[in-house]
């Protein structure tokens, strides 16, 4: 097999993630003091400008159902809250969005479109808080049962949310149908082989803002289709991108109990602490609380949630990891083509620019995926059930040696 990057090419690629690494670390550590910080420091005096706001908004239908004027004040607060990170976020976002992504030929979207993207995502996101805070803070105010009652309400939501994946991409690019032809017959009927039904094969055009190449299962039941970046059709051979749906079948064939049971137990968790923190900040006063249901409780509910979130995505990513070496194995007794596969690794590693080794600590900080040597000798070892030698990592500066890899 060919080097899987050239010297060139690793530099490039070390060039491109050694900031990732360095803001990874840095957010490690200073995310946590920043959330605490605004909790700290920054709850009153959101509270009394959204006070001050709230004052100048009167409608009656609302104040009825939140039985109470806090209504306006409640939701002012949560998009200061939230609004506040938007803005500390947004030269980093727009470095590592769109400058770097321009600088090393990632993408090829316009400052206009990027910055039209960005702020669709934020409407997205003003509606979801406001619809948050209105629902879950209301709620808590009237009854004190609330907590059970949203848990259930956003385990339903859970499932609407998975269902209706394969049309959010759509608010940022345009989908179409794979048309009639060899690569959609030989993906039906893979699949039919495979008794994993779907609704449809969609290509998503994703080519005219970036040149990574994607492919992905979305949506469930009737809405599973099947998603192919116009990236992924343009630069790869029909049975690499066979290889690739293949794969991703693989993901579609995993046991799902474990994630239906433990979702609804993390929201119920989730919901069950919140009404204990709503309970003891009315106790002990916390930046001025004296009933359930306040807002102020937010900035404490998202540290605790980051908090969370971090220790346990490394036992979470621990487990994608294994995930994704099992739908290679997957994909391999699926299609018999493991030169396609491996193909197909390598090729999407030099157009997306994966590192082949990152540090050890940020791949168990969360990296979900395997590095490409890992993949490529499991599926070596499973086709010739035996393990191959290790290929040496190249570094940068020298030539003819083979270097491992990450595939995201």
């Amino acid at each position: 097999m060919e080097p899987l990057y050239t010297a060139t090419q690793l530099a490039e690629i070390q060039a491109y993630h050694s900031p990732i690494y360095t803001s990874a670390l840095v957010d490690l550590i200073v995310w946590p003091l920043l959330l605490i910080g605004t909790a700290r420091f920054l709850t009153r005096p959101f509270h009394a400008l959204a006070s001050r706001w709230a004052r100048r908004v009167n409608v009656p239908v609302l104040t009825r159902i939140w039985k109470g004027p806090e209504w306006a004040e409640t939701i002012f607060f949560a998009l200061l809250f939230f609004g506040f990170f938007v803005v500390v976020n947004l030269p980093i976002d727009v470095w590592f969005g769109y400058v770097r992504e321009h600088e090393f030929g990632l993408s090829n979207e316009s400052l206009g479109a990027f910055l039209f993207d960005g702020l669709k995502h934020q409407v997205v996101l003003a509606i979801a808080v406001t619809s948050l805070a209105f629902g879950l803070f209301g709620l808590a105010r009237r009854t004190a049962r609330w907590w059970w009652m949203v848990a259930i309400a956003t385990s339903l939501a859970l499932v609407v949310s998975t269902a209706i994946d394969p049309y959010r991409s759509r608010l940022y690019v345009d989908q179409t149908s794979l048309p009639e032809g060899s690569l959609r017959g030989r993906l039906t009927s893979m699949l039919n082989t495979a008794s994993i039904p779907f609704s449809d094969i969609l290509v998503v055009h994703t080519g005219a803002k970036s040149v990574r190449v994607q492919a992905a299962f979305a949506g469930t039941g009737p809405t599973r289709s099947i998603l192919l970046s116009d990236t992924l059709l343009d630069t790869m051979t029909e049975a690499e991108v066979v290889a690739a749906v293949a794969h991703e079948a693989g993901h579609v064939s995993e046991s799902r109990w474990p994630g239906r049971i433990l979702s609804p137990l993390a929201v119920f968790a989730l919901m069950f602490f919140l009404e204990w923190l709503f309970r003891r900040s009315s106790q002990r006063g916390w930046f001025g609380i004296t009933a359930r249901g306040d807002v102020r409780v937010l900035p404490l509910l998202v540290l605790t949630f980051d908090l969370a979130t971090t220790a346990v995505t490394p036992v979470s990513a621990a487990l994608s990891r294994g995930r994704e070496l099992a739908a290679d194995e997957f994909a391999l007794e699926l299609t018999g083509d493991g030169a396609s596969l491996v193909s197909l690794l390598v090729k999407l590693g030099r157009i997306n620019k994966v590192d082949p080794d990152p540090p050890r600590w940020y791949v168990l900080s969360g990296v979900s995926h395997p590095t490409i040597l890992q993949r490529v000798e499991a599926l070596s070892a499973a086709q010739k059930n035996a393990t191959p030698p290790p290929i040496t990592p190249v570094k940068a500066g020298t030539s003819e040696q083979q270097a491992p890899g990450v595939i995201r």
